[in-house]
């Protein structure tokens, strides 16, 4: 096995932290861990089932670009605040607006409904009066970098709202990986093909004999006029390899698209490390590529 050396707990991590039989004890840790909201975050109902957590630049640029952020859990865990430093960071060295979406989860919410969820945040996003909604990019970790891709689908076929950009961050996108039978468990750390297989089956629910291409948009087989995309995965990632596909389909499509591969980094590194050198860097590169992405008009304007 071979990890990134500033990695230094891959060795100790579990390969499996998500099972049928683990989820309501994580699902419970998850809420005795929680925090008081903060001060500097707006909570939002957008609709009788989702909220965003909404940050804002504190210079008060009007109207400001946006993200939207979809948080990671295997489609069956997690919520919108654990992602509230890294939102922050983004509102705040970026001068942009962040609404991350608390979206409901499987299995007792099966596709569509998360991804629902999502639109509706996304709408609410565009229709904010301090939102520039020509600058709106859409991202996600994980799971809810699967749901990022997805949204971006759903936007092209229902033409109300055209992302600018979309940050895919190991996102999990083929449901397919799960019946892969030439991976290595010995390589995986945290999510591994029986959590991928408990994920999908959680999230597809009726729809798995006959899965549409907005539940799993590694399945799509246009993804011609999407936005200019960011992906992000580590070699020893269980999604590397469909990661890998769909950057490369994304660019045979004409869509730019750029992929960063981190060697030697299993899933959900920069979240279980966030001081290592790498994970700093990873995060640095999403910064660099959102900025690029939103601000770039505004600099180009400046004197």
């Amino acid at each position: 096995m071979v990890f990134h050396p500033d990695l230094r707990l891959a060795r100790f991590l579990p390969r499996t932290m998500t099972t049928p039989s683990l989820l309501p004890a994580m699902r419970l840790l998850g809420r005795v861990a929680a925090r008081p909201t903060p001060p500097d975050v707006q909570v939002v109902s957008v609709d009788e089932h989702a909220s965003v957590r909404v940050f804002r630049p504190t210079s008060g640029r009007r109207p400001a670009p946006a993200l939207l952020w979809i948080h990671g859990g295997g489609y069956v865990l997690g919520s919108a605040a654990q992602d509230d430093t890294f939102c922050r960071e983004v509102a705040t060295q970026l001068d942009v607006v962040v609404a991350s979406v608390e979206y409901r989860l499987a299995p007792e919410h099966p596709f569509p409904a998360p991804l629902e969820d999502c639109y509706a945040g996304l709408r609410w996003l565009a229709d904010d009066p301090g939102v520039d909604r020509a600058r709106i990019a859409i991202g996600g970790a994980s799971a809810g970098g699967g749901l990022a891709a997805a949204l971006a689908l759903l936007a092209r076929e229902r033409g109300e709202i055209e992302p600018a950009f979309q940050l895919l961050v190991y996102p999990m996108l083929d449901d397919r990986t799960a019946d892969r039978a030439d991976v290595d468990p010995c390589t995986l750390r945290v999510w591994s093909q029986r959590s991928n297989r408990f994920g999908w089956r959680s999230y597809l629910g009726s729809a798995v004999k006959d899965v549409p291409h907005l539940a799993a948009a590694g399945r799509c087989e246009d993804l011609a006029g999407l936005p200019p995309t960011w992906i992000g995965v580590g070699t020893q990632d269980l999604f590397h390899d469909e990661d890998v596909h769909y950057a490369s389909r994304l660019t045979d499509a004409g869509v730019p698209c750029t992929l960063e591969i981190v060697p030697g980094a299993y899933h959900g590194f920069d979240a279980i490390e966030r001081s290592a050198g790498v994970s700093r860097e990873f995060q640095r590169t999403q910064l660099s590529a959102l900025d690029a992405a939103l601000n770039a008009d505004d600099r180009r304007l400046r004197p």
